[in-house]
């Protein structure tokens, strides 16, 4: 698909945010790179639904996209990403936590060259408001560890706020199979594979309406994955260095 024009397709998945929706579609309008908004559900009777078609104007450039591939933020995201229109996507959530004020800071990375853009909360700058302790806890070590350790580019791997070139995601053969790993998995596969990794500083705040379907203690093995998929090839890489001549 495409629009002439259009910069930025913007992902929402959503389960039930009705009490959230129009303030984001609000903060969206704030948002000058030329895009479109792409609401992803997964049911009809989603109190998302009829919020955002009594409420949507034109000029929002707001679409309702049933997800067609199976219930859950991973296919309600994958869905997204396959129906986007433009050649950058930014995958964002409806609870608010994520700042729509960093999208344009996001698409100037990508119009310098970056094929992924993470929104940053531990790198210089970036800062988290609330949250489950462990949760939190568990996100920057993973993050940090990664940076520092193993040499990822960006700080926040973990965090699902993030802007894709539409040529990575054609690139990447995707195997997450749970929650939110999409966003660790396209991170590693990206600095693996050669692409160009940036990041902006962004805080990330806590939902105030609604419930979380964050399930960490589910999704945990599953970040684990990748987590260990990438340091096992940075190890391997290191021993692979060619060695200087005596």
């Amino acid at each position: 698909m495409s629009q002439s024009g259009l910069q930025l397709s913007i992902v929402i998945p959503v389960f039930n945010e009705a009490e959230n929706i129009l303030a984001v579609l609000r903060d969206l309008r704030a948002v000058k790179t030329s895009h479109e908004v792409l609401v992803v559900y997964d049911f009809e009777e989603d109190t998302t639904v009829p919020v955002v078609r009594s409420d949507a104007r034109p000029q929002d450039n707001v679409r309702l996209v049933r997800n067609d591939r199976g219930s859950g933020v991973l296919n309600a995201m994958r869905t997204g990403m396959r129906e986007a229109a433009a050649p950058l996507v930014v995958v964002m959530m409806a609870d608010r936590a994520d700042d729509a004020r960093d999208i344009d800071r996001m698409a100037a990375c990508a119009s310098h060259g970056a094929d992924l853009v993470a929104a940053s909360r531990y790198m210089r700058g970036g800062r988290q408001v609330g949250g489950p302790a462990v949760k939190r806890l568990l996100s920057r070590v993973a993050g940090l560890s990664l940076h520092w350790i193993s040499h990822l580019p960006i700080h926040d791997p973990t965090n699902n706020f993030k802007l894709y070139r539409r040529t990575l995601l054609d690139a990447v053969n995707i195997e997450s199979t749970a929650g939110f790993e999409l966003a660790l998995e396209l991170s590693v596969k990206a600095a693996l594979g050669g692409f160009v990794l940036a990041e902006v500083p962004t805080t990330w705040r806590d939902r105030s309406a609604g419930t979380s379907r964050f399930q960490l203690r589910r999704w945990l093995p599953h970040y684990m994955r990748w987590y260990s998929h990438y340091l096992m090839h940075r190890v391997r890489d290191s021993f692979r260095a060619p060695q200087p001549p005596h």
